[in-house]
C-alpha cells in the first residue's frame, strides 16, 4: 500500500470505528450483531496497519490492488483469490458502475448556436478515469462550457474520482464565475476531498455566440487549434493539475475561432498509444492527421483521428481514450440539440 494513502485510510477507519461504537450504544440501534461484526473487521484492519500487513493478500501474500483498497479498506484478498461468488458479485458491481458512469456522459453530438461538439469515449475496461462533459448555459444565454480531463491511475478508484469531478463541476458551473476562479475553486475542493497524492489533469473551455473562446488547462495535454486553412496551434497548460496544491492559480487563454475552425482535446490514451514496436503515437501525428482534415465537421474529424490511432496501435488499447472536437460552424440557431 502506498504510504501517501495509508494515513488517510487509518484516519477514515478510526472515524468509522467511533461511529460504529456510537451506533452500538444508541438506544435505537438496529441489528447490533451486524454492527459488532463490522466493528471487529475495522479493528482487524487497524491491527494489520499496526503490524505492517495491511494491503497484503492473506492467501498469496502479494499486494492487494490499490484501487480496491481505496474503495474498501477492509478487503483482505487480491482479485486472484476471491471466491467464484465474490468474483461474480464484483463483476456485477463493475457492470453497474459502468452503466452509471456512461449515464453521466453528455450527448455525443451537440449543437449550441454556431458551435458543434462531438466526442469519442473509449474506456480500456468496464470503468474509466477519463472525464468528459459539455454544459449548456441556463435559458439558452451565455457560454457553452466543455471539459475534458484525466484522473491519475486506472480502475475503480480513478472512476470514482471521475464521477467526483463530474458532480463538482456541474455544481460549480451554476455559480457563473470566471473560468480561472472556477478552476481554482474546483482545485481547492478536489484537494480537500481526496487522498494525498491523487490528482487529475483537466481542460475547461467556454465558447460564446460570437466565436470568442476561453481556455484554462490544469496540467493537461496541449489543445490543438485547427484553423480552417489548415494551420495547427498548440495551446499549452495554464496551471498545475488539480489536487497538487490547494492554492494553485490558473490563467485563461482567449482566442477567436472563425467558421470552419476547430479545437481538438484528447487524453493520453490517444497520444501514448503504442504500435507493435513500442513507439508512441504522439501529439505530432495527431496534429498532422487533424491538419490534413481541416474544416471537416466534428463527427468526421473524430472518426478519421480515431481510425488513425487504431491503425497505428493495431487495435490494442492499454488506456482509456477520449477525444473531443469543438467546431465553429456558421450560425444555426440558439438551442442545444443532439
Amino acid at each position: 500500500m502506498a504510504q501517501v494513502t495509508e494515513p488517510y485510510l487509518r484516519e477514515q477507519l478510526e472515524k468509522r470505528r467511533e461511529e460504529l461504537k456510537q451506533a452500538i450504544n444508541s438506544p435505537a440501534a438496529v441489528a447490533p450483531a451486524a454492527f459488532f461484526s463490522l466493528l471487529h473487521e475495522v479493528d482487524a484492519a487497524l491491527d494489520r496497519m499496526n503490524d505492517g500487513t495491511f494491503g497484503i493478500c492473506e492467501a498469496c501474500h502479494d499486494t492487494i490492488e490499490k484501487d480496491r483498497l481505496i474503495a474498501d479498506p477492509l478487503v483482505r484478498l487480491c482479485l486472484d483469490h476471491l471466491s467464484s461468488e465474490e468474483q461474480r458479485a464484483l463483476e456485477g458491481d463493475l457492470e453497474l458502475a459502468s452503466r452509471i458512469q456512461r449515464g453521466l456522459l453528455p450527448q455525443p453530438n451537440l449543437q449550441f448556436r454556431d458551435w458543434r461538439v462531438h466526442y469519442e469515449y473509449k474506456p480500456a475496461g468496464l470503468v474509466s478515469g477519463d472525464y468528459c462533459d459539455v454544459i449548456s448555459p441556463s435559458g439558452g444565454d451565455g457560454a457553452l462550457t466543455f471539459l475534458l480531463g484525466d484522473v491519475a491511475g486506472k480502475g475503480v478508484a480513478a472512476s470514482l474520482l471521475m464521477t467526483h469531478l463530474h458532480a463538482m463541476f456541474r455544481s460549480l458551473s451554476a455559480m457563473e464565475t470566471s473560468l480561472d476562479k472556477l478552476l481554482e475553486l474546483g482545485n481547492r475542493i478536489f484537494c480537500e476531498s481526496t487522498i494525498a497524492g491523487q490528482y487529475a489533469t483537466l481542460v475547461c473551455g467556454r465558447a460564446t455566440g460570437t466565436g470568442e473562446l476561453e481556455i484554462a488547462s490544469a496540467g493537461h495535454l496541449p489543445v490543438l487549434h485547427i484553423a480552417a486553412k489548415g494551420d495547427v496551434e498548440r495551446i499549452s497548460a495554464t496551471g498545475l493539475p488539480l489536487g497538487m496544491f490547494s492554492t494553485t492559480h490558473y490563467s485563461v487563454r482567449r482566442l477567436q475561432l472563425h467558421p470552419g475552425d476547430a479545437l481538438l482535446l484528447f487524453t493520453d490514451g490517444i497520444s501514448e498509444a503504442r504500435d507493435v514496436a513500442g513507439d508512441e503515437y504522439g501529439v505530432d501525428r495527431l496534429s498532422l492527421v487533424a491538419a490534413e482534415r481541416h474544416g471537416w465537421a466534428p463527427r468526421e474529424l473524430m472518426a478519421a483521428c480515431m481510425a488513425d490511432v487504431q491503425r497505428f496501435s493495431g487495435g490494442h488499447r492499454r488506456d482509456d481514450q477520449t477525444l473531443m472536437a469543438v467546431y465553429r460552424d456558421h450560425p444555426v440557431g440558439s438551442s442545444l440539440n443532439e
